[in-house]
């Protein structure tokens, strides 16, 4: 998922990182580089105890959204896999027409983001569940 990260410089040359999205989800340091690799980190902690406790994973928002009312600072895009915190793994039986398993096949086979056919399933779920 693709999380909007909010920028701000402090008068003191520091860079504070927000995740608007992922209460609690906040770094400061010297550098945005070295801000953007803590908060990754800090956001799959967060993600990691929200999947423990059983909580939904927040959907992320839109930058034109936050930009509604946070309308200083710049905007970056953290992307998280997600799917690691959704919960243990379980097996279904779905049926697909053969054309669709061709297709979604050659699309995982040519893709980096995709490892499996249900990896590939499961990312365009949530997309479609992230609409609401």
């Amino acid at each position: 998922m693709k999380y909007p990260v909010h920028i701000e410089k402090t008068p003191i040359n520091e860079f504070v990182l927000k995740i608007i999205d992922l209460p609690g989800c906040e770094t400061t340091g010297l550098s945005v580089d070295e801000c953007l690799q803590n908060l990754e980190k800090i956001a799959e902690s967060h993600l990691t105890i929200l999947c423990e406790y059983g909580e939904k994973i927040p959907s992320a928002k839109t930058i034109d959204y936050h930009m509604n009312t946070l309308n200083t600072g710049i905007w970056a895009i953290l992307d998280i896999d997600i799917v690691p915190y959704l919960g243990k793994s379980q097996k279904i039986n779905v049926t697909l027409p053969e054309l669709l398993i061709k297709q979604i096949d050659d699309r995982v086979s040519k893709s980096s983001e995709h490892k499996t056919r249900s990896g590939f399933i499961a990312s365009v779920c949530l997309k479609e569940l992230a609409k609401g």
